[in-house]
């Protein structure tokens, strides 16, 4: 086999650990030594193919888990950094930010990091001139910490054993008609933890969305939340109380580059527990197979919004029991990703904007209704799309909403799966929607959407020949 091998051995190492197998173990069942599988995990030793396919019957895994997406965004995160004009002379192309990410992915993490450390402090730096002058200097990207979580999750595949099996025993004892109740996750709170639940109007000039007064032990939550909402915050109280050592001891395996962010990402893991209470694994697992994962349905049947359960279906990612692998992102008008996660294969843009021609920006034209669509990326991969507007705000008479588009997705090969493509000709080329990552790093030069000249191609003005935007000559 290739030289690409040698890159499969902390691969192996990494799934096999994942499923909590021991090498002596897995080398006992493909019958090799543990030394000699050692060397094959420390990228020391190539890998003939039937030895390969053992490995992957016993880690249940295809050689494609192995052999590409491994760094889902990586690239595409590179490319983006690169785009910053502090590069432009030095001429980099796509094929050589490939290389790197091939063959030195952690140099490219690396990479990423200073560049976010670089663009947090370019705009803080702004910010203080601003603040002094009273004037507005610049409105360039920035670092932002939410895209901390988004690695954090990403790295960990966005599945936290310890919290789904908290969540699984909260789940039995609070449980009605398998569904999760407002006032029951109430009573438990109280009856456990000694904690009293307010629903409160706030005082005018006072919003919030929930206060927790340790010392008294009460829990204030506005009553202009959805009743989902409030469930999501009891719930996620609850793991404060009874889950926060192993939150804390997941939180320690990641380098975090700010205390922020790693407040932000506590967050994100008390409200992923809360989230699995309402929607215990293996009943939530097995309602997705049985309704081929109507987002609607499946809020219907666990009472809870549409957004938590687009969240729930991307974390069904036990090995011993997998979901669908999804891609999630949330947008709001102004084109901005607020949240994204992808284990489908697709690239979701870390700085930027993504592709005009996702369904995710077209969904706002057609509020509240789920558009499905196929999107075939530059590299020849399809999958299938769906978007969704959802409101978020308080729900007082004459207080605007405000209004986002959450994304959900998955390969193509997932179509029988997947309910919405009932009424889509996944064959049909015709019906195909040509879709890159960010106009930056998309090499289609067909597209009128274009906003940025690419990166792959030097950029020229010909006053006597214009293509289909100002950007594209050919």
């Amino acid at each position: 086999m290739s030289q690409i091998d040698l890159k499969l051995g902390p691969k192996i190492k990494a799934f096999r650990r994942q499923l909590g197998l021991q090498a002596n173990k897995l080398a006992e069942k493909i019958s090799i030594s543990p030394s000699y599988l050692n060397l094959i995990e420390g990228g020391k030793r190539k890998i003939d193919a039937d030895l390969l396919l053992k490995i992957c019957q016993e880690l249940k895994i295809e050689i494609s888990d192995l052999t590409s997406k491994s760094d889902l965004n990586l690239m595409n995160d590179i490319s983006e950094l690169l785009d910053d004009k502090l590069f432009e002379d030095l001429d980099i192309l796509g094929p050589e930010v490939k290389d790197l990410v091939d063959t030195n992915p952690k140099i490219a993490r690396a990479l990423i990091k200073l560049g976010d450390n670089f663009k947090k402090k370019d705009h803080e730096l702004i910010n203080k001139i601003e603040k002094i002058s009273g004037k507005i200097v610049d409105s360039r990207k920035n670092s932002f910490p939410g895209e901390v979580i988004s690695d954090f999750l990403q790295e960990n595949k966005n599945y936290f054993p310890k919290l789904e099996e908290f969540a699984n025993k909260i789940f039995d004892k609070v449980k009605q008609n398998n569904r999760t109740r407002y006032l029951a996750l109430c009573d438990f709170l109280k009856r456990e933890y000694k904690i009293t639940v307010k629903d409160i109007i706030p005082e005018e000039e006072k919003p919030f969305s929930k206060i927790y007064f340790e010392d008294k032990k009460e829990l204030l939550l506005s009553d202009y939340l959805s009743l989902e909402t409030k469930k999501l915050h009891a719930a996620a109280q609850i793991a404060q109380e009874g889950v926060i050592d192993e939150i804390n001891e997941y939180l320690s395996t990641f380098n975090f580059p700010s205390e922020e962010s790693k407040k932000l990402t506590k967050v994100a893991l008390l409200n992923y527990c809360g989230a699995a209470i309402l929607m215990p694994y293996n009943l939530f697992h097995h309602e997705c197979k049985k309704l081929k994962y109507d987002l609607e349905l499946l809020q219907n049947t666990f009472a809870t919004s549409f957004e938590q359960v687009t969240h729930r279906v991307t974390c069904l990612n036990d090995p011993k029991l997998p979901g669908v692998p999804f891609h999630f992102l949330r947008v709001d008008v102004a084109g901005n990703i607020s949240k994204r996660f992808s284990l489908s294969g697709i690239e979701i843009p870390r700085y930027g904007g993504a592709c005009p021609r996702w369904n995710v920006y077209s969904a706002f034209s057609r509020p509240g209704v789920i558009q499905a669509a196929v999107s075939k990326m530059t590299n020849g991969e399809k999958y299938v799309c769906i978007a969704r507007t959802v409101e978020k705000g308080v729900g007082r008479h004459g207080q605007k909403k405000s209004t986002l588009s959450i994304g959900l997705g998955c390969e193509a090969k997932y179509a029988k799966d997947f309910v919405y493509t009932e009424n889509l000709n996944i064959n049909d080329k015709k019906s195909e929607i040509p879709v890159g990552v960010s106009c930056r790093t998309c090499d289609r030069l067909d597209c009128s959407q274009r906003a940025f000249p690419p990166l792959h191609k030097k950029f020229d003005i010909d006053l006597n020949n214009r293509g289909v935007s100002v950007y594209v000559s050919d």
